[in-house]
């Protein structure tokens, strides 16, 4: 039986013509002869073989000139390159940050760099320009590596999921909150549908390389062509079983392309397949059509006994996926009246008693607080300033050895700040302690996240669980009792903090900080905590927290004796 086959990867590179062609100059031996007729002959061969030479010259000057033509075009192509490159830069360096913000800007600059100024290199190495490859070479060190360009694919991937964003909508750069639109090219398009596919991801290199292929056939000039689209488009559909919408891509890649021979020979097993396929769907619907009757006398006759049935609660993933698009919260009316707004002094605190903070309840259960303009810009900055030298990938501790680690469901960077480093830093943890109530001794360090495109931390608890007895050991400290999370920028979209398990979501504004207990009085763990932070859609979301603990609270917080009060 044949066996069906799929595209091998492709290489990109800019298309580059150089022509250099010699035309040979045969030597021909000659009869021996004496000295008069050789000299005639060496005339006469000297005379051929300069007429050669002429030739010779003229094919030279043909292909000198088609080298010029070819450098020249290399130029231009390389002057199209920094003008381009040139006009891009400015309007980026305007606003570095919300530039980036944009998930498209951010995956096109990965691109640029990981790929496109490679091609630009090989480009340039035609004709050996010192200055600018010693350069390039210097500085492609820090140039991003394949690993980041399909991290930025994946995050393009995951926010597409998440946001439940269509190909199309992403690729003519509409999204939510965009300041600095981008459209993406069908380059744009096949390379995210080929990382899905080396990820064996092929819903998503389906909807990638229809993209691709609606833009060619919109008209789009590219370098890649229509029968690589299809290839890799056909194989994708094949693998997630529908034979029949394969079987005619393949039949329309052959249109373009009769000779291709994996398309001659994959048109011949989806054949054969779908013909397997359709006998074993019409024996089983005639199966379906017997059983049908029978089922039928069953349901009418327990039509009367029919109960309500139990409303399966929603999968956590879908929940949290829909929290993050402002979906399926749980408030309703009659608890939202129950929510005020008020001035805070915490019970005629010296501090407050002038000038009380603008406190808003965000959620009853678990009791979640927001401050107002608890924060300002100044601080901000200074924080984010102290921070951005020692970002590193985020961790989290290890329920097993309690031992701090990166995870893949945390994708964002972060720094610890201690109190000693800067007045402010200690300014605001005296700020979080008068407000809270809470010994600020035993909490863990200030840490400054930032969250990028497609940054996130997927559901979680903050606390130790009784199956984690060692999450904090290390510490010494107990177990988280609160936390404390300020936001330090706005964000454009997405980027919400949500409670899937009670469907409650707090968004992201500037100069805020929400405030929520992890544990009861008792000491027990409030599971209605575990949270998650939404990837960021559009915009750089930075936040700092701080994870307050057990120890020194006992006259704070007294222990309550009710497990769950």
């Amino acid at each position: 039986m044949h066996t069906h086959t799929h595209p091998h990867t492709h290489s990109l590179t800019l298309p580059f013509y150089f022509l250099f062609a010699i035309s040979p100059w045969l030597i021909l031996p000659r009869p021996h002869t004496d000295e008069t007729t050789l000299w005639g002959l060496r005339i006469e061969a000297l005379l051929c073989h300069m007429t050669d030479l002429l030739y010779t010259e003229k094919d030279l000057v043909t292909s000198l000139k088609n080298y010029i033509t070819a450098e020249e075009n290399k130029l231009k192509q390389v002057k199209q390159w920094a003008e381009k490159l040139d006009v891009l830069s400015a309007i980026a360096m305007q606003d570095p940050e919300g530039f980036l913000g944009n998930p498209v800007n951010a995956f096109k600059l990965m691109k640029r760099l990981n790929t496109e100024w490679g091609d630009l290199e090989s480009l340039v190495l035609k004709d050996t320009k010192e200055g600018f490859i010693s350069n390039l070479t210097l500085q492609r060190q820090h140039f991003p590596t394949d690993e980041d360009q399909t991290g930025a694919a994946k995050a393009l991937l995951r926010l597409q999921d998440t946001y439940r964003l269509d190909t199309n909508t992403i690729s003519t750069g509409d999204l939510p909150g965009v300041t600095h639109k981008s459209p993406m090219t069908v380059e744009d398009c096949f390379e995210l549908g080929k990382i899905a596919y080396s990820e064996v991801d092929y819903y998503h290199t389906e909807l990638w390389m229809e993209q691709a292929l609606k833009q060619l056939d919109e008209g789009e000039e590219s370098t890649v062509d229509k029968v690589t689209v299809l290839d890799y488009l056909s194989y994708a559909i094949y693998q997630q079983g529908d034979l029949g919408r394969a079987l005619e891509l393949t039949k329309r890649l052959l249109m373009l392309d009769p000779e291709h021979q994996r398309a001659n020979g994959n048109l011949k097993y989806f054949e054969f397949q779908l013909i397997n396929q359709r006998k074993a769907q019409a024996q089983e619907a005639q199966k379906a059509q017997e059983e049908g009757k029978e089922r039928r006398k069953r349901l009418t006759s327990d039509a009367s006994k029919k109960k309500k049935r139990f409303r399966e609660p929603v999968p956590e993933r879908k929940m949290y996926e829909m929290l993050c698009r402002g979906e399926g919260i749980k408030l309703t009316p009659r608890r939202q009246r129950r929510l005020f707004c008020r001035y805070f002094d915490n019970h005629g605190h010296p501090k407050y008693l002038l000038s009380p903070v603008k406190q808003e309840d965000e959620w009853d259960r678990p009791y979640i607080v927001r401050y107002h303009d608890i924060i300002s810009h100044g601080e901000i900055e200074k924080v984010k300033e102290l921070a951005k030298p020692r970002l590193r990938r985020a961790t989290i501790s290890n329920p097993i050895t309690g031992v701090l680690e990166t995870a893949p469901y945390r994708i964002s960077k972060s720094a610890w700040l201690t109190a000693y480093e800067h007045p402010m830093i200690d300014q605001i943890n005296q700020r979080i302690e008068d407000l809270t109530g809470l010994e600020m001794d035993t909490a863990e360090e200030l840490q400054v996240a930032n969250y990028g495109v497609g940054g996130q931390y997927e559901p979680h608890f903050d606390f130790g669980r009784k199956d984690e007895p060692d999450a904090f050991k290390e510490l010494g400290t107990g177990n988280r009792i609160a936390t404390w999370l300020f936001y330090m920028s706005d964000v454009a979209a997405g980027g919400a903090t949500v409670f899937p398990d009670v469907g409650a979501a707090v968004w992201p504004k500037k100069g805020t900080a929400v405030f929520w207990y992890n544990l009861f009085p008792s000491g027990e763990g409030d599971y209605s905590t575990r949270h998650a932070a939404c990837p960021v859609l559009v915009g750089n979301k930075w936040v700092s927290n701080k994870w307050i603990h057990e120890r020194g609270q006992e006259f704070r917080r007294p222990c309550g004796l009710n497990e769950t009060a």
